[in-house]
């Protein structure tokens, strides 16, 4: 488990660059996949992203749950969506969903707090 969201995002930013700059073909493909995965459709994107939080969830992805929470919040999600949204995963995956179920709200609220004080967060 990371001890800091914020922190764990930024050093997976720095890492992912570096995959980007020595697989610029596989990675440009994967952010394709993400924009055209992401575009408004029958489920607006703030759905897909707390769709795309349970199942970090259940695959156990803490970089996952960061950069998912992160983007949800932007989407405006509260965080009783993201409990509801962790309450799914755990239904889904048990006890092993339940603990990063625990760990998605915690990087809800890292995550939100410098939001909250710029006054951005729903």
């Amino acid at each position: 488990m990371p001890e800091s969201f914020p922190s764990l995002i930024d050093d997976l930013d720095t890492a992912i660059a570096s995959l980007r700059a020595g697989a610029p073909g596989p990675m440009r493909a994967f952010s394709q996949l993400a924009r055209e995965a992401l575009a408004p459709a029958a489920l607006d994107v703030k759905t897909k992203e707390l769709i795309a939080i349970g199942i970090a969830i259940a695959g156990r992805c803490d970089g996952c749950i960061g950069f998912h929470v992160k983007a949800a919040l932007r989407a405006g999600a509260t965080r009783q969506e993201v409990l509801d949204t962790c309450a799914m995963a755990i239904y889904m995956g048990a006890g092993p969903s339940m603990v990063y179920a625990a760990e998605a709200l915690r990087a809800f609220d890292e995550l939100a707090q410098p939001a909250e004080a710029a006054g951005t967060v729903a």
